[in-house]
């Protein structure tokens, strides 16, 4: 049987088995890359997917393997980094952790703060988050076992808020965990409350409500943990509430807007304990992700006017710095469309219901050459050379890549584009920026190139 045959039957079965967040999350971008000496040598895209899936479904692997091929085969996960650098090493499994849950005594979940509207069904993945929203996903399935704490970083409106919400949202369903999510400002409130004296000069029954709600938990997340800046009594109660926690296997869930690294006015000792998990970044979204983000936008929205493609594709070149923006963009195009009489929704009513309110985001000229100079360095050409009109193609090839990265990672316009790359004509810039688009679809070693030059610049 071919192999791309057997991987399609082998993920319809485990489909059957899974949720659609667990499969989407862990198996809809593997594929089988060899049957060889009753192995089987599948390809995750990341490393994360390698250990947590041989931790948790190695033994289902086995199974469904079996009833599609008739054969056993052990499993082996590979990534394709590890094809390149190791393809005649001998692969080794993980020691396989039994994660079963017994819910058979089901606990009503607490006041935990937590918002239900975000979950990972509704939390759009793409190239930015791909890494923290898998992270995540790990977490909520063996709270307290993988990645405790876990850190996730990133400017706002770029989701963490969502992801924390969703992690938490898991565990009480899934698990039936006690999880208490709060802001850094709500603990700070909390630990003045604990601080104030009585009378008497003692406040035992706060004291004891405190430690009750945050160490008789199983699961503490604190969202926007920098505001604890500078604040050493709420930084000293923290980090003791940390080590309760983290000494009884009780999972820790932090988010900021700066790596723990960058937290400067903390104590050492936090931050060094923020890195004792796993730290991820999210970044704001790429163009592919910009689409989809506002496309899932207006399918939740049930609008009546049907919006179209130009519109998309106008609203994600210029809203590049986060989400809540994006979101906010298509509900102000819509209450335009209202206010002017129902007016059918067109790129000019977009332009002009969004001219105040387009972001600057990426789209300065300073990041335009920032992308000029990183593609320029990866073919060992000049900037000059790419703002040139030399047509020779060890120029033009990487010229027409700068477009593509300016075009999908900045707000600039075609023309603008054009400017910035010598004075070229918008259809010269929508040609390359085209050819580009295709070229990676079938080429596999631009698609890396691509990757590569994004990561440099800071997108993935």
């Amino acid at each position: 049987m071919n192999v791309d045959v057997l991987w399609s039957n082998f993920l319809e079965q485990i489909k059957d088995e899974l949720s659609p967040v667990l499969f989407n999350t862990w198996f809809s971008e593997t594929k089988l890359h060899k049957l060889h000496n009753e192995n089987a040598y599948i390809i995750v895209p990341l490393s994360i997917h390698k250990k947590h899936i041989m931790d948790n479904y190695y033994d289902l692997m086995i199974k469904v393997l079996s009833d599609v091929t008739g054969s056993n085969y052990d499993v082996v996960l590979w990534t394709e980094e590890d094809i390149v650098e190791d393809d005649e090493k001998e692969e080794n499994r993980g020691e396989v952790i039994n994660s079963s849950v017994d819910n058979s005594n089901k606990v009503i979940p607490f006041h935990s703060n937590l918002m239900s509207k975000y979950t990972f069904d509704n939390f759009i993945v793409g190239n930015t988050n791909k890494f923290a929203h898998a992270a995540a996903v790990s977490v909520a399935e063996n709270p307290g076992n993988m990645y405790n704490p876990l850190f996730i970083y990133g400017n706002s409106g770029l989701g963490k808020t969502h992801l924390m919400h969703a992690i938490g949202n898991y565990m009480v369903e899934h698990s039936n965990k006690k999880v208490l999510y709060v802001t850094s400002d709500q603990f700070i409130q909390d630990f003045i409350s604990m601080t104030k004296k009585d009378d008497k000069g003692t406040n035992l029954s706060f004291i004891d409500f405190f430690k009750d709600k945050y160490r008789n938990i199983d699961v503490l997340i604190i969202d926007d943990i920098q505001f604890l800046s500078g604040a050493s009594g709420t930084q000293n109660e923290f980090f003791n509430t940390f080590n309760y926690l983290h000494n009884d296997n009780k999972q820790i869930i932090i988010s900021s807007d700066r790596s723990p690294d960058d937290l400067k006015v903390f104590e050492d000792r936090l931050k060094t304990r923020f890195c004792w998990g796993l730290t991820v970044n999210i970044f704001p979204p790429d163009f592919a992700l910009r689409t989809e983000i506002i496309k899932k936008k207006i399918i939740a929205g049930n609008f009546e006017q049907e919006i179209p493609e130009d519109v998309i594709e106008y609203i994600a070149s210029n809203i590049n710095t986060d989400v809540r923006n994006l979101e906010g963009s298509i509900t102000r195009v819509i209450a335009y469309s209202a206010i002017m009489g129902g007016s059918e929704i067109t790129l000019d009513l977009a332009i002009e219901a969004l001219k105040d309110y387009i972001s600057k985001g990426m789209g300065e000229k300073d990041d335009v050459h920032r992308i000029q100079k990183i593609v320029s360095e990866y073919f060992q050409i000049s900037v000059e050379d790419i703002r040139s009109k030399k047509r020779s193609s060890n120029i033009s090839f990487p010229r027409q890549i700068a477009m593509y990265l300016v075009r999908t990672l900045t707000n600039e316009s075609f023309p603008k584009i054009g400017t910035e790359f010598g004075g070229k004509d918008h259809s010269t810039v929508m040609h390359s920026v085209e050819k580009i688009e295709n070229e990676i679809k079938v080429n596999k070693d631009l698609a890396n190139i691509i990757e590569k030059l994004k990561k440099d610049i800071g997108v993935v």
